[in-house]
Order: C-alpha cells, then sequence, then structure tokens
C-alpha cells in the first residue's frame, strides 16, 4: 500500500488503507534511516530520517535490498494478524501510528545486524555479508511490534525475569504471526525458529537467532547480573526457557486457542515484575477464563512442567543462602561502595531501588538471622541514598542530590538527621563504627583525603597524613578507603614518596582518633590495594605488588597499631587468583574472587572463598551459580552479599561456608 505525495508526485511507503476505518486514521508507513548510526535514534527522530520516495509504485531494488520493501510489508501482515485476531487496532489497541525505520548502521556506519522498539518505532539495522536487514523476516517484525503490543499492556519490567518473559512473548507472536500468515506447519522442524530466513547461505537452524524448540529448561538458566553488559540479566539468553513453553502450548492446542491463552495472558494477567512463575500462573488464569480444562488444562500445566517451570524452580538453580531482601534493582552508580551491603551488631542495611532501577534509592535495614521485617529508614526526597554502614544501633549513608549529605538514623526506624554536607567535594567509603563515623572525600581538584566525626561533636575533623617522608602536595599521596574500629581508622596511603621515587608505593596506617597518633604502616611498592577490614584481631587487605601477574594479590594483616605486617596468603598462592575484594571478622577472611572461566566471563562466576584468619581455607561461602559481590562481614563465619542466582539483585546470607562445591 503506497500513497502519492500531492506535491511532489512521488510515491511513498505510506500505508492509509489499514487504519482507513480506524478511529485514529493514522498510517504505517517506512522511513529511510541509511547510514544513522542505531544509538541516535533510541527515542529520537533525527531530520535527516525522511520517508522513502519513488517515482513509480514499481519499488526500485534498491528499497528491496535495504528491507524498505519488507518492513512495509510485514507492519501491515502484523496489523492486520492482532486487528484479525484480538481485534486490536494497532500496538496501543488505539490507532498508534506505525513507524519502521530501515538501514540503520553501527558506528561508523560498520553494518549492524539487530533491531529494537523504543517506544514509539521500530529501527532496522542493515544485516552484513551474511544476514539480510532484520526486517526481511516476518517474525522478526512481529517480534519487534509484539514488544510495542507489550509496552501497552504487562509492560514487563525489561530486566532479569521479566525482562525474559517479555522477549519470550514477543518471540511466540512473532513467530505465531510468522507461521499463519505463511502457512507453516507447526511440525516443521524450522517452525519454531526466529530469524531463520535471514542469511544469504546459512541453513535456517544455523541463522535463527533462538529456537522455541531448543527444550532449553529452568536447568539451562543462566545466572546474569543485571546491567546492559549482561543482556539486562539474561533477558535473550532465558527467554527461549518461558518462550519454549509457550511454543509447546501451541503445538498441543493449536494456534488459534493457544494465541488467544497468550494474548488473554498478556493484557489481563501479566504483571509487570512477574517471574517465570507468576509467568505460568498468568497462563494458566486465562486458559481457565478462556473455558480450558480437563486434558488440554493438562498440556498447559505439562508444557511448563516440561521446561521446569513449576513453583520454587529457582531453588534447582542452586540457590543455598537465606533471602533478606529481594530484587533489590540495583546497578553500579560510580561511588565506592555505593549499593553494598553493611553489617554490624546483629542488623543489615543496604540501597534499594525498583526492579527495574529507575526509582531512587533508598536504604533499608533488618536483622542478620533474618527474623523481623525490612524497612526503609531513608526520607523519599528525590536524592539517591546510597553507602550505608551500621554498628546495629544507627544507620548512617549519603544522601546525593545538590549536595553530598551524610545522614543518620536509627536501625528500627525514625526521623533521619543530617551529620554533615558539602557541595564542593564528593564523599565516598563510609565506615563506623561506635561514635566515629569516617569517609573519604576528593576535592574540586581530585585530591583525596580522610574525613571522620566523632561523638556529639558535628564538627568535621581531618585525618592528618602524618608520614614525614611524604606530604600530599609534592608526592601526589592519596589517603582513602577507611574502616573504623574500636576508635581507630584504618586506611590506606598510597604514592610515589620516600628513598624510592621510581615506583608507587603503598601502605595501610592506622590513625588513633582518642590519641591523635598515627600509626605507620610498611610501605610497599604494591601496585593496587583493597580497601582495609579493620577488626579486633587486626586488619587485612589485598595488595598486589606485580602489575604482570595477571591479578595475583597478598592477602595482608597488620596490628591494630599498624605493626608485624604479614602475608596471610601470599601472592604466590592460587587462592588469590582473580580475588578483587577482602571483608573480614575476628576470625575469618573472605575474598571475592573472579576465577579463570572457559567461557571467557569471569565475572558471571564470581565466588566467595573464605579462609580462617590465619589463611587455612574454610570453603567456597555458597555454591550457587549466580555472581557473588558486595560482601561484608556479619561475624565469625557469617557473610552477606548480593547474589544474581534468579537474576535480581537479591541481599542474601550465609551463616557458614557451603565447602569445597565439588
Amino acid at each position: 500500500n503506497l500513497t502519492k505525495d500531492a506535491a511532489t508526485g512521488q510515491y511513498l511507503l505510506r500505508d492509509s488503507a489499514h487504519m482507513a476505518d480506524s478511529k485514529s486514521r493514522n498510517v504505517i508507513q517506512t522511513w529511510d534511516a541509511s547510514s544513522l548510526w542505531y544509538k541516535d535514534l533510541d527515542g529520537q527522530w533525527p531530520e535527516s530520517v525522511v520517508p522513502f520516495a519513488m517515482p513509480t509504485t514499481k519499488a526500485p531494488q534498491e528499497l528491496t535490498d535495504n528491507g524498505a520493501v519488507d518492513a512495509h510489508w510485514a507492519a501491515g501482515k502484523v496489523y492486520e494478524f492482532y486487528r484479525g485476531t484480538f481485534q486490536r487496532d494497532s500496538l496501543d489497541g488505539k490507532g498508534m501510528a506505525i513507524n519502521s525505520l530501515v538501514g540503520v548502521t553501527a558506528d561508523l556506519g560498520y553494518p549492524w545486524v539487530n533491531a529494537f522498539w523504543d517506544g514509539s518505532k521500530m529501527v532496522y539495522g542493515t544485516g552484513d555479508d551474511e544476514y539480510r536487514s532484520l526486517a526481511s523476516d516476518l517474525d522478526v517484525v512481529g517480534h519487534e511490534m509484539t514488544h510495542g503490543v507489550v509496552e501497552h499492556t504487562a509492560d514487563l519490567v525489561y530486566a532479569g525475569q521479566s525482562g525474559a518473559m517479555n522477549e519470550a512473548i514477543a518471540d511466540y507472536l512473532g513467530n505465531a504471526i510468522d507461521v499463519t500468515v505463511g502457512r507453516t506447519s507447526m511440525t516443521d522442524p524450522d517452525a519454531g525458529l526466529i530469524g531463520g530466513d535471514l542469511c544469504r547461505t546459512l541453513t535456517p537452524k544455523e541463522c535463527a537467532f533462538r529456537d522455541l524448540n531448543d527444550g532449553a529448561g529452568t536447568r539451562d538458566f543462566i545466572s546474569m547480573p543485571l546491567g546492559s553488559r549482561n543482556d539486562q540479566g539474561g533477558v535473550h539468553l532465558n527467554s527461549h526457557i518461558f518462550g519454549g513453553a509457550l511454543w509447546d502450548i501451541r503445538e498441543s492446542l493449536g494456534g488459534e486457542l493457544a494465541d488467544r491463552i497468550v494474548y488473554k495472558a498478556l493484557t489481563s494477567y501479566i504483571t509487570p515484575l512477574n517471574g517465570f512463575t507468576e509467568g505460568r500462573d498468568a497462563v494458566l488464569a486465562a486458559a481457565k477464563s478462556l473455558h480450558v480444562k480437563g486434558d488440554r488444562m493438562a498440556k498447559v500445566k505439562k508444557a511448563f512442567d516440561a521446561h521446569g517451570i513449576v513453583p520454587g524452580w529457582e531453588r534447582n538453580l542452586g540457590l543455598d543462602s537465606d533471602v533478606l531482601l529481594g530484587r533489590l534493582g540495583t546497578l553500579e552508580t560510580g561511588l565506592a561502595n555505593d549499593i553494598g551491603p553493611a553489617a554490624g551488631g546483629g542488623w543489615w542495611a543496604v540501597p534499594r531501588s525498583s526492579a527495574d532501577s529507575a526509582a531512587p534509592y533508598s536504604v533499608w535495614t533488618g536483622r542478620t538471622d533474618g527474623k523481623g521485617k525490612a524497612r526503609q529508614v531513608s526520607p523519599e526526597d528525590g536524592r539517591y541514598h546510597l553507602s550505608p554502614v551500621t554498628d546495629g544501633r544507627r544507620v548512617v549513608w549519603l544522601a546525593v542530590g545538590d549536595t553530598y549529605d551524610l545522614m543518620s538514623a536509627p536501625v528500627t526506624g525514625g526521623p533521619a538527621k543530617r551529620l554533615y554536607s558539602t557541595s564542593t567535594a564528593s564523599i565516598g567509603s563510609l565506615s563506623m563504627d561506635g561514635d566515629t563515623v569516617a569517609w573519604s572525600e576528593n576535592d574540586s581538584q581530585g585530591h583525596a583525603g580522610l574525613r571522620y566525626i566523632k561523638g556529639s561533636d558535628p564538627t568535621p575533623r581531618t585525618v592528618p597524613l602524618n608520614r614525614p617522608d611524604a606530604t600530599a602536595a609534592d608526592a601526589d599521596v592519596r589517603a582513602e578507603s577507611p574502616s573504623v574500629h574500636d576508635g581507630r581508622i584504618a586506611y590506606t596511603v598510597s604514592g610515589w614518596w620516600g628513598d624510592d621515587p621510581g615506583h608507587r608505593r603503598a601502605a595501610v596506617d592506622v590513625f588513633d582518633t582518642r590519641t591523635g597518633r598515627t600509626a605507620l604502616g610498611t610501605p610497599s611498592r604494591a601496585v593496587w590495594t583493597s580497601r582495609p577490614v579493620a577488626t579486633s584481631s587486626g586488619v587485612y587487605w589485598l595488595a598486589d605488588e606485580d602489575p604482570y601477574d595477571e591479578g595475583q594479590s597478598a592477602v595482608r594483616r597488620s596490628g591494630l597499631d599498624a605493626s608485624g605486617t604479614t602475608d596471610v596468603i601470599p601472592a604466590t598462592s592460587s587462592a588469590t587468583l582473580g580475588a578483587w575484594a577482602l571483608t573480614a571478622s575476628d576470625t575469618a577472611v573472605t575474598l571475592t574472587v573472579d576465577p579463570q572461566a572457559p567461557t571467557g566471563l569471569p565475572y558471571l562466576a564470581t565466588q566467595l572463598r573464605q579462609y580462617s584468619s590465619k589463611g587455612a581455607p574454610l570453603g567456597r561461602v555458597s555454591c550457587a551459580p549466580g555472581r557473588q559481590t558486595y560482601a561484608v562481614a556479619a561475624g565469625d563465619s557469617r557473610v552477606l552479599w548480593l547474589d544474581t542466582t534468579t537474576t535480581s539483585f537479591d541481599l542474601v546470607t550465609r551463616s557458614r561456608p557451603a565447602g569445597d562445591c565439588g
């Protein structure tokens, strides 16, 4: 369907026929976005995007090659499917215009093999030497347009399990449209392929992005953390599990009934934060509402059972910890230890956002033994509330808005009060114990120093750099990363100073807030040191002295007077390979380790490994497959951390190591 432009006499890829009887009388139009970078089109409409125009009604070969003709035809077919099958008028159900942009590239004009729905339009990549334009396969067009339908109905949050369901429903309905229009039998071995017809030389199975008939189940679930580099928590990598169950329903009940069930679930029962289990319940409820019962209902249940989507299936992933607070919705914000939990005095504190990480962060507290109910202690004021620390009586945290404010409140809830505020510096690395709160502070010139508040005196004091052979001005010496214990502040000092000016030096010093004296640690040529942790049995930290040893660090310990620095675990030990963070109690040290992974993606397998305070191995803290980060000791062997086994960030705990996980 084309439209002749009265002003130019050109024929445009503009279809006004499909929605001619709609109240909106909107159009389906395909646009030329050739050579535009896909990032410039996400939520934007550059002026250089123009309608495709032709002198006659016969499309030139160029418009066939770049996918414009296919995109235009397919958009009409998808509209027809939703209108004819579900009486849905366009993607929003209200006759919205359908716009498709084709010819989109990667940066610098490189080919781009992808496509997306940005909330208002479809964007299709050029393809490459093997893949045709992403608009060249009806199931891909149906998939992207169905994302628009999902957004205007269940609006599944695009992260973790809910995001995987979003992708699964787009796969299912996109493929349902393709096999319906193409009259493909559900018994065809290629019927469940997504994008199988895009390639020039590869077979459909080799070409396809996903296969709804691959038999994937929750046993294949990949415990991805949130974030764009991690597929938003596995939204694509895990989608075929739920999508495969839906496709099995279509194979067993037939397309007409199965499509109605899935659409009914999407529009009436699924909610934005649903995971796989809730998704199963929604589909069963939709089937029941359509009077499905007996053998046919049994087939619906069997489809989910076959893919492992049953109540409590997450436990089969190997989750072996106690969840203290689930679905934190947190992502790294760039502030030191910003989203990590804290523990002290039998209580924990942690920042929390909405499931899609869109809401400002708030600080929540609860008991480390899991008893009682978690509660929010920070105010709802539009600021980001981050980096909490607690001693079991009160919580101190950082509120970030126009200023950096240190806030304090009782762990059981109550009015929050401001301890300190600055608009000229940035704050991070909070630590507290008893009446002492310390933090790192960087001024506008990037100079790092330590400050603290003690007792009822609100005046912040500076931890002096008491090294006689170094000054912050002439040696670029940085004092940072404090850890407070029993009135003492342990911290790292690093820079170029002393009788070895050609090498960076680092040490862990200890400042006594009661006497005002600084105990100087033994400097080393460490190219990196972790944040130290002060305990009753000493101060512990990681130190890497060799930039070429591929991430091997020593676990070091000194006394609380900075004396007797020793390597509890030497850098030559395989135990510290890939270690990048440390927490400690009086009796145990826990390392956060990126093991050498055959996948080449070590951040997926981040583990916690515990050792005695003398370096004896105690085993892995948890055998769960998710990423285990932001660990904090909570007394003896108990550790709290953020776990992504279920693809959301959950605050979890174990009271003792799980073992060797062999």
